[in-house]
């Protein structure tokens, strides 16, 4: 390993640490319970890692969480932005890309595969 490498292992881990010190514009959660995997969530999950990587979106954090009573919208994909959190249903990897892109990037939900916004308090 030589000194390059090292400074970009340390990069990565610092970016790691601001990204858990809560300084993320957007929190994506993906449902990766039972009925999520069976219906795709990996793959849903694996679009999105890789569409946030494409774009170099490095203020954006994933995380998973299990069963949410959706087994027949799986797999969910939940957006939390400041104020609000909009669930999206049937979540394939074309669609979370589209996600990425649409709701993401350029702030415009994509209605016809919202479940249900909530809006939350800071």
């Amino acid at each position: 390993m030589n000194l390059e490498e090292l400074r970009r292992i340390r990069e990565r881990a610092k970016e790691r640490l601001r990204l858990r010190g809560g300084t993320a514009r957007v929190k994506i959660v993906v449902g990766m319970g039972t009925s999520g995997l069976a219906a795709g969530a990996r793959q849903t999950l694996r679009a999105i890692m890789d569409e946030l990587a494409r774009r170099g979106l490095g203020d954006v954090i994933v995380t998973q969480t299990g069963e949410r009573g959706l087994a027949a919208k799986e797999p969910v994909v939940e957006i939390h932005e400041e104020g609000r959190i909009t669930v999206y249903g049937e979540v394939d990897e074309a669609l979370a890309r589209r996600l990425v892109a649409e709701h993401v990037v350029n702030g415009r939900p994509i209605q016809d595969h919202v479940i249900e916004v909530r809006k939350v308090e800071g």
